[in-house]
Order: structure tokens, then C-alpha cells, then sequence
């Protein structure tokens, strides 16, 4: 995965450039989410390349809660605390909160087995859209808007039964949609499995804003957008 490749050391700061950013959702997490793109109005570094960045820091927990509570521009300097404890938060420079983290019970330092999970978490994370919330929301017959489609990562979950595994794959396990006026919170569960054997569960929250009735021309047209930016993007790296 080669992580440091999207973030730079800035005089005791973390600090993730537009491109950067751009390149980790592109390269790694297969995201085109345009919110990541450099020239975005509203650029927000990916939520889960700061997931990587913790993991790859500070090891993998049992036990681990990630709150997602501020938006990250282009070049922001981030304070990564040296030896925390069993909660504590990733801070832009002028000490503002961008990422909570709890975690409890055994940790595991093996770079093999974090980068393993990371990236097959990333992986099932960048692909959000379409493929699991457009089904999500066809069921609730409500959409994004197609002006200014939003989809922001609220938190993520993860609990193991133990960390005696190696390789693990994500596999969806359940997905909720709770629907208030404009706003939706989207829940995605999923299992962590390694080994023929289920070793662990995750859950991710996101927040949709915008909501509007459900138009399935529509959403063809932005299913179909998304996979040409993905496309170009490949046809031109």
C-alpha cells in the first residue's frame, strides 16, 4: 500500500496534501467520491485514510471506536498524540478535534496483519457508492441530490474475538437507512472473516444529506457518472 506515499512529515505535524488525499481514495480505496477531489468546493480528505494512519501508528485493538467529527482540507497539519491512551483524538494544529478514537483490549503490531485489514477495509469502504447505498436507498425510495450528492462518513466500529488470523476479508452482513426530512443516516454492518472462520464485526455510519423522492433515471445517470470518472481517472494514471 506504501501509506507513507499519501501523507508528508511537517516539523512534528501529519500532513496530507489535495493530491494526496485524492490519489489514497482513487489508488487504494477505489473511491470517486467527488468530496475528494483536489479542485472540490468542499475537498475533504478521505476519513479513511486517517483510519489507516491510526492502525499503521498506533496498532490494531480489539476493540476500536473512530468518530469522524471535522472536515480536513488541503494541507492541514495534524497532531498525532505520542503514546496515547485508550481514547484520544487526531487534531488540526489549532487543537479542533477531526477524529475521535476509543479502543480497549489486546493490540497487535504486525505490519503484515494491519496492512492486510486495512486495505481490505478501505477497499470495502470505497465502495459505498453505488453499490450498496443505491440499493439502500431504491428500498426507502429516497436519493442524494443529484446537484450536490453528499455522502459523509460519520463513525466506524470494529471488535474482534481475538486477533490470531492473518489475511480477513469484509463481507456485508446488514444494511439500515433511517430517514429524517432531508437528512438520512445510513448504517452498513459487516463481518470480518479470516481462515474459514468469522473473527470479527464491524459497523460504519454514514450521513446523507439533500434527500429527495426517488428517481431511478436518475440514479442510473449518477451510477453511470461515477463509473466514468472512474474510468477516465484509470484511462489517464
Amino acid at each position: 500500500m506504501q501509506l507513507h506515499n499519501y501523507y508528508n512529515e511537517d516539523n512534528g505535524y501529519i500532513r496530507i496534501s489535495a493530491d494526496q488525499a485524492s490519489r489514497f481514495a482513487k489508488e487504494v480505496a477505489d473511491d470517486f467520491n467527488p468530496i475528494h477531489d483536489p479542485d472540490a468546493k468542499r475537498f475533504c480528505v478521505p476519513g479513511d485514510l486517517l483510519f489507516a494512519l491510526v492502525l499503521a501508528r498506533y496498532g490494531l485493538s480489539e476493540v476500536m471506536t473512530f468518530g469522524f467529527v471535522g472536515m480536513i482540507g488541503d494541507g492541514t497539519r495534524l497532531v498525532f498524540p505520542d503514546n496515547p491512551g485508550d481514547s484520544f483524538s487526531i487534531d488540526n494544529e489549532a487543537g479542533k478535534a477531526c477524529m475521535t478514537v476509543s479502543r480497549s483490549g489486546a493490540i497487535s503490531r504486525d505490519p503484515v496483519q494491519i496492512e492486510a485489514l486495512t486495505r481490505n477495509y478501505v477497499a470495502f469502504s470505497g465502495h459505498n457508492f453505488p453499490h450498496i447505498l443505491v440499493p439502500l436507498m431504491a428500498k426507502h425510495q429516497v436519493m442524494i441530490n443529484p446537484e450536490r450528492p453528499l455522502v459523509m462518513y460519520q463513525s466506524m466500529s470494529l471488535h474482534f474475538d481475538d486477533l490470531d488470523f492473518s489475511d480477513a476479508e469484509l463481507a456485508l452482513a446488514d444494511t439500515r437507512l433511517e430517514v429524517n426530512g432531508k437528512r438520512g443516516d445510513a448504517t452498513l454492518e459487516f463481518d470480518v472473516n479470516a481462515n474459514g472462520r468469522r473473527v470479527g464485526a464491524g459497523s460504519k455510519r454514514l450521513a446523507l444529506s439533500g434527500l429527495q423522492d426517488y428517481d431511478p433515471g436518475i440514479i442510473t445517470m449518477l451510477s453511470d457518472l461515477y463509473e466514468q470518472r472512474k474510468q477516465a481517472y484509470r484511462g489517464n494514471a
